[in-house]
Parts: structure tokens; C-alpha cells; sequence
């Protein structure tokens, strides 16, 4: 026996004691936590803030979406919704969008954009508050 050799026979078994006593405990602790009922804690909402703050926007976009306050996921959202409906991607490179009338309206009269610039094109028609 290992444990005999390094703590002596006694030692030895008070050491394999007081480990089952342990075990004994905690298996104990387990069913009773596993008896009472779990509560589960609901999400705190935080608001809407952010990204998701509806705010007011310039004409030319209020236009394009069709409302004069938008967040800025929802008026992201709507242009996408726009290039795919009217498949106005680059069939060749899919990061280039077409720029038909409309979409030069709130992109700055440009003819083509890359996807990436669409978040900062749009940033320019949300009204900052002071």
C-alpha cells in the first residue's frame, strides 16, 4: 500500500476517511441543490441606445426609407433590402454596388460604392442632437 509507506498505516487511513467523509458531503450538497427548484433570471433589458436609438434623419434618407426617424441598424438594414431587391451587386465582385437614382441620393452622388462605405455614407443623414 502506497499510502502506508509515506504516512505510516494510520495516517493512511485517516487520509482515505476523511476523503470519503468529503465525498460523502458532497454528494449530499448535490441532491439537496438538485431538490430545490432553479430560478432562472430574465435578461435586463437595457434599451434602446446606440445603434438601436431611433433618431431623426435628413430628407433625402427620411425619403428613401419613408420614415423621418430611423435607427441606424434599420436604415442599414432598408438599403440592403433595396441592392438585393433591385440586384443592384456586382454580379463579378459581390463588395461593389451599383448606384442606380435613388441610391445616389443618399450615397453622395456617387456611381458605384464597395459595401464597407455604406455605414459611413449613412452616417452623414443621421441629425446629430445637441
Amino acid at each position: 500500500m502506497v499510502h502506508a509507506r509515506v504516512f505510516g498505516a494510520f495516517a493512511g487511513r485517516a487520509l482515505m476517511a476523511a476523503a470519503a467523509k468529503g465525498a460523502a458531503k458532497k454528494t449530499a450538497a448535490s441532491a439537496a441543490a438538485a431538490s430545490t427548484t432553479v430560478v432562472k433570471k430574465t435578461p435586463v433589458s437595457r434599451g434602446s441606445g446606440g445603434i438601436q436609438k431611433v433618431v431623426p434623419v435628413t430628407s433625402e434618407l427620411g425619403k428613401f426609407i419613408g420614415s423621418p426617424q430611423v435607427s441606424r441598424t434599420e436604415a442599414v438594414k432598408k438599403v440592403w433590402e433595396y441592392i438585393k431587391l433591385q440586384n443592384l451587386q456586382n454580379p463579378d465582385n459581390k463588395r461593389e454596388i451599383f448606384c442606380d437614382e435613388k441610391l445616389k441620393t443618399i450615397f453622395d452622388g456617387k456611381d458605384k460604392v464597395v459595401f464597407t462605405e455604406i455605414a459611413r455614407l449613412l452616417a452623414n443623414h443621421f441629425v446629430k442632437s445637441s
